[in-house]
């Protein structure tokens, strides 16, 4: 059940390194634990030996669940970005109607955001709530605490 992902280019190496890092490097170093587990005598009375390969299984699991995505990754190309509506990589300047406060948010894949940054999921809420969305378009979007009403004043590429 894969879904596609888009990506800056940056965003893509990202993946790829932790791909590669986790294939390079975390899996010979859990076969080595597993080896020095197995050194130390009796399999079934070794916890040593069972963390060892529980650790390798969670690794591997990983590792087939960053294959996944990496295989269903798109580079976003930002030249053919449409600004008339808020899209992947999208920078956003919106006026928080609750409290009439200014912010710039950049729309992209789940993997980047990151909100000190002011980067946001389009996956998220106030992200799916933008999507779509073009310059004077008022998104109402349910929060825990209530409805949060952001009016789009500018679209830009990021």
């Amino acid at each position: 059940m894969s879904t596609t992902s888009y990506y800056t280019p940056e965003g893509l190496k990202k993946l790829r390194d932790e791909l590669n890092q986790l294939k390079d490097i975390e899996r010979p170093k859990a076969s080595r634990d597993i080896a020095e587990a197995r050194d130390k005598g009796d399999l079934s009375e070794n916890a040593e030996y069972d963390a060892a390969k529980e650790a390798q299984g969670l690794l591997e699991l990983r590792i087939a669940k960053l294959e996944d995505v990496y295989a269903n990754a798109r580079l976003i190309d930002e030249s053919q970005l449409d600004t008339s509506k808020a899209l992947v990589l999208s920078t956003v300047k919106l006026k928080n109607h609750n409290n009439n406060v200014e912010v710039k948010y950049t729309l992209v894949a789940e993997s980047e955001a990151d909100l000190k940054a002011g980067k946001i999921s389009v996956n998220s809420p106030i992200g799916k709530g933008l999507l779509g969305k073009k310059v004077g378009d008022v998104a109402e979007i349910t929060i825990p605490n209530g409805v949060l009403k952001l009016e789009i004043l500018e679209i830009t590429r990021s």
